[in-house]
């Protein structure tokens, strides 16, 4: 079984514990990291090494930040969006060796964009469009790609707890989901609605007004397969228990169960 996993962990100075813990426990063969929140230089790869995984990581300093942690190593990393210039670091994709045959793993943190029709809402649908672009291409080299991470888009009305609370708002406005749409479009596919879900199951909830008490989020951390992944499709779960710790991220990790190759 091939356990691939993405988690928005809103800075990883402050959550490695709960990583490295969450790490040693489930074992993923990989696991994608957003908003890290550090430089390159500032990044506990030293802490990773020790349990057994290997890092690849784009960062910068306060904001965004991305990293896949691996058992085994990339054989090539790209750490910008080539069809984008920005210097916000959201965007890191490797290719890693399971049993003779090549997974491309792209790992995104998308922009929130804000509000409707700001500045930060515009460059979030270029952002889109600049990962549809390269995923475009990327699915003419690679047979197997998974694309995971935090989307900032709940794709339907049955990823929010009330849909008439978020009418005319960011992460569920008509131009993000058909951003989205386009990625499915592809040939990608939702790989948590492959299988039957619990009812209102989210991956962020706000830290105010009790959000994760109440279950008021939304499921906006994704992860996407292309058709030859499909069907090797085992399970993809929501793991609630980190929500539940002191200091948590307001994300949860998301995980997949891949039969092998």
């Amino acid at each position: 079984m091939l356990k691939i996993a993405t988690w928005n962990v809103n800075s990883l100075r402050v959550r490695l514990p709960q990583v490295l813990e969450w790490l040693q426990q489930h074992q993923p063969d990989v696991l994608a990291l957003q908003e890290t929140k550090l430089t390159d230089a500032a990044f506990p790869h030293s802490a990773f090494s020790e349990i057994g995984y290997h890092a690849v990581f784009a960062g910068q300093k306060t904001y965004n930040g991305v990293a896949l942690l691996s058992q085994i190593a990339s054989q090539t990393t790209i750490t910008t969006l080539p069809t984008l210039a920005d210097e916000q670091q959201r965007f890191l994709a490797a290719t890693y060796p399971f049993q003779n045959k090549e997974l491309h793993i792209v790992n995104v943190y998308v922009p929130n964009g804000a509000e409707l029709g700001c500045d930060k809402y515009f460059y979030k649908l270029r952002w889109l469009e600049s990962l549809h672009r390269y995923l475009q291409e990327s699915i003419q080299q690679f047979s197997n790609i998974v694309v995971l991470g935090d989307f900032n888009i709940a794709p339907t009305d049955a990823d929010v707890l009330n849909p008439t609370d978020w009418i005319d708002s960011i992460l569920t406005s008509d131009s993000e989901r058909q951003a989205l749409q386009h990625l499915f479009d592809l040939g990608l596919s939702d790989a948590f609605r492959l299988f039957s879900q619990p009812e209102h199951s989210f991956s962020w909830w706000n830290y105010q007004a009790g959000s994760f008490r109440r279950n008021d989020g939304a499921r906006i951390d994704l992860i996407l397969l292309t058709n030859s992944l499909k069907a090797m499709a085992k399970s993809c779960y929501i793991d609630t228990a980190p929500r539940r710790l002191p200091r948590p991220s307001d994300h949860t990790p998301v995980v997949l169960e891949l039969q092998t190759f």
